[in-house]
């Protein structure tokens, strides 16, 4: 399937509660282009959230923006996972128990699979995507009106190591690849839980009798799925913050780094940063192509790329946050260290709370009106996009 040069594609990356900046960028994307469309999304993490709704709302694309806009807003910790002082101390006892047994204590418990309940998750998004049996059935009309034609959302399977992603769409194709393969199928809830199942945090989930977790811990080509579906223009849209020199060279703690730090690099390595090493493959094979397009006797075409990324660091501005989560999680968080560090990516992870994803949609929105006459480039005319930081 080839969508043609004048539909751009939509890919939404991970990042936990920072894809709350996709939906501001959105918004302020659709107020100042309302008739925009992305016949092709796909979703990886937390942008598999969004990347479900968008291709699932029947609505217009301003009003479906709007309403996702309405469902992060209100959205709390407390709706992700459970926070109080019997869930998540049953789980930490159990996983010490697990530890010091050998593994001989309840090894098959459902306990196991995650240090936090997310039931809570569960229930929102069968809220938010109006379906009470967890199939997306906004996707098949969409796909019959014709302004869509393929949504994927990527997982990892557990027991074989590869990235999936589960395609439904029009006229596709399966593609395979080392490490990497597509199935087609009907979209439900499971397959969105299962792509924001955050390794060991979130429990994984049963997906045509295997466990899956994180699309973003084996999917190390973010761009692939939007390629094989046919999409030559793409627009990215990243949460992570790319720091100037200066920055980066600025420690972000003294001493020994805290199990927060080394944590939240952890995420940032499995959820950021395979989508800018991607984007810098694809800028070099475009490259390659247009000095010889003829190569190997086929006609190839570059791709074209306008990857966005947040004029401010998610991460530190987490720091500012911290004090909304809830008490018991908070006292958990800082016995990882966050209160030794300025570099709050964990927390900037799991901070489901209004104020933080409030700020984040207002930089969002913002980064998306000052960047309005790229933006209006590349949805106009092929070849205006571009491989671009935080300002252009």
């Amino acid at each position: 399937m080839r969508i043609g040069p004048a539909s751009p594609s939509l890919v939404l990356s991970g990042g936990g509660a920072r894809a709350a900046y996709q939906v501001g960028f959105l918004r302020g994307l659709v107020r100042q282009f309302p008739t925009a469309t992305f016949p092709v999304i796909t979703g990886v993490s937390a942008g598999a959230i969004n990347a479900a709704h968008l291709a699932n709302c029947t609505k217009a694309a301003p009003e479906s923006v709007e309403r996702l806009v309405e469902l992060w807003a209100s959205l709390t910790v407390e709706q992700v996972f459970r926070t109080d002082l019997l869930s998540i101390g049953s789980h930490m006892l159990t996983w010490a128990l697990r530890l010091i047994s050998g593994d001989r204590f309840g090894s098959r418990s459902s306990a196991f699979r995650g240090m936090l309940d997310t039931k809570p998750l569960r229930q929102f998004l069968h809220r938010a995507l109006e379906t009470p049996d967890g199939r997306l059935r906004g996707i098949e009309e969409n796909l019959r009106s014709g302004w869509l034609d393929a949504i994927g959302i990527t997982t990892t399977n557990y027991a074989t190591g590869q990235s999936v992603t589960w395609v439904e769409g029009r006229d596709v194709v399966d593609w395979e690849r080392p490490g990497r393969r597509s199935r087609l199928t009907t979209l439900t809830v499971d397959h969105v839980l299962a792509s924001c199942a955050l390794p060991l945090l979130f429990p994984g989930v049963r997906i045509e009798q295997r466990w899956h977790g994180d699309g973003g811990v084996q999917l190390n080509a973010p761009l692939s799925p939007a390629l094989h579906l046919g999409s030559d223009r793409i627009l990215a849209v990243s949460t992570r913050y790319t720091p100037t020199s200066a920055e980066a060279d600025h420690p972000t703690t003294e001493g020994y780094p805290p199990p927060a730090t080394i944590v939240g690099l952890l995420l940032d390595a499995i959820f950021l940063d395979m989508l800018d090493s991607d984007a810098q493959v694809l800028r070099r094979i475009n490259s390659v192509i247009r000095l010889a397009p003829d190569i190997g006797g086929s006609k190839l075409r570059p791709v074209d790329l306008l990857l966005v990324r947040p004029s401010q660091d998610l991460g530190l501005l987490a720091n500012e946050y911290e004090h909304e989560l809830p008490s018991v999680f908070r006292f958990m968080m800082r016995g990882l260290g966050t209160e030794r560090t300025r570099r709050a990516d964990l927390i900037a992870t799991l901070l489901f709370q209004p104020g933080y994803i409030a700020r984040l949609i207002e930089i969002g929105e913002r980064d998306a009106i000052d960047r309005h006459d790229q933006i209006a480039r590349f949805l106009s005319a092929p070849g205006a996009g571009e491989e671009s930081g935080p300002s252009g």
